[in-house]
This record gives structure tokens, C-alpha cells and sequence, in this order.
């Protein structure tokens, strides 16, 4: 694991982008939800600030799953960060499933 993959805030920003994709909703949506600034969950998910515990837990809530569930980064080893893997990750499964 690279040095940067290591610092709690990258796994954090990480985390939250992965839950907040799979449920579908873009950051600026996310944002409003959450009360947060849209601006200020992509500097969470991009690990460019660092987060107080409120927030943290406002994030939580929004997501549906506990603080601790939140933390688990042992989760991110399925998550492709690239958006446009996912995308295209996306298709071949769309694929797949029109082919069925």
C-alpha cells in the first residue's frame, strides 16, 4: 500500500465517495442533504481537509450506516476510485445483463 493510501484522511475521502456513489447521488446533492457545502465533500473526498467528528456523523446519518461502518476501510478493496473505470465497468455489466 502506498504511503498516501495510509493516511486516514485518503481512506476517509475514499469511503465516503464509495457509499455516497452507491447510492447514486451526486456531490452537490449529497451536499445539501448533509447541510455541508458541496464544494466541501469533494475536499472530504479528495482528502484536501480534515473533518470534525459533528461532521463526521451528519455524513453517517445521511449515508444510513454508523460511524463505525463509515471507518471500515478494509471495504474500499472493491472500489475502483477512477470514475472512469467505474463508468466503464458500469457498461460492460449493462452490456452483459442486455445480452441475457
Amino acid at each position: 500500500m502506498k504511503e498516501e493510501e495510509k493516511n486516514i484522511n485518503v481512506l476517509f475521502g475514499k469511503r465516503v465517495r464509495q457509499l455516497r456513489e452507491q447510492k447514486g447521488i451526486s456531490q452537490e446533492q449529497f451536499g445539501f442533504d448533509v447541510g455541508l457545502h458541496r464544494t466541501y465533500i469533494g475536499q472530504i473526498e479528495r482528502a484536501e481537509k480534515n473533518i470534525t467528528l459533528k461532521n463526521i456523523e451528519k455524513i453517517a446519518k445521511q449515508l444510513n450506516v454508523n460511524v463505525s461502518e463509515l471507518l471500515d476501510f478494509s471495504k474500499l478493496d472493491d472500489f475502483d476510485e477512477k470514475p472512469s473505470k467505474r463508468r466503464k465497468n458500469q457498461k460492460n455489466i449493462d452490456n452483459v445483463d442486455e445480452k441475457n
